[in-house]
């Protein structure tokens, strides 16, 4: 197994299929929280975005410092996701397609970016075993990379709030790129 960004080894599917309704409900809310982000920063590259014990957080690499003063911003871009109801639906594609995809820049993005691929969704391609299914999620106009699961709707997300912003280095590695981790709780 790869390790993530956090240090720890890639959970397999099966480890993937075995998560809480607790835990599916954090990991949806990382891909809403993407989504209002790229809305207000189209050019962001995400990496991971994983449930944790107490929330959830999305590693994203962007020339603009999230602040908590940018929280407000983003979490009303989440409101309006939440409140569209999106489902979250999964697809299973070809392994060449995941590649052309990564490259377009259309994977973590809301639509393809001409000229800005997706290197972080192309490198975790690498990670994914061969023969292994190789899915999206796409909720909205937002795509990403992802084995799941996820709650059925955005609409399921209820409550959460921004917490902080810190650093992470890209697969924990400090020869890696450094990566904003912002983090919010689900309540």
């Amino acid at each position: 197994m790869e390790a993530e960004s956090n240090g720890t080894a890639r959970k397999s599917l099966e480890q993937r299929a075995q998560m809480t309704e607790l835990e599916r409900l954090r990991h949806s809310c990382a891909h809403v929280m993407a989504m209002a982000i790229l809305r207000l920063w189209p050019e962001a590259q995400f990496a991971y975005g994983p449930p944790v014990e107490n929330g959830f957080y999305y590693d994203v690499e962007l020339d603009h410092r999230i602040a908590p003063e940018d929280f407000p911003a983003i979490e009303a871009e989440m409101k309006k996701e939440i409140k569209a109801n999106h489902v979250f639906e999964k697809i299973v594609v070809a392994r060449e397609q995941a590649i052309a995809d990564a490259r377009s820049g259309r994977l973590g993005g809301l639509s393809e970016r001409p000229g800005q691929a997706s290197k972080f969704k192309l490198d975790l391609l690498q990670q994914i075993p061969e023969g292994e299914p190789i899915s999206y999620y796409r909720n909205g106009d937002f795509v990403d990379l992802c084995a799941g699961p996820h709650v059925m709707r955005t609409g399921n997300i209820g409550a959460y709030k921004l917490t902080s912003v810190a650093s992470a280095y890209y697969k924990g590695d400090e020869k890696n790129p450094q990566l904003q981790r912002d983090r919010k709780s689900v309540v």
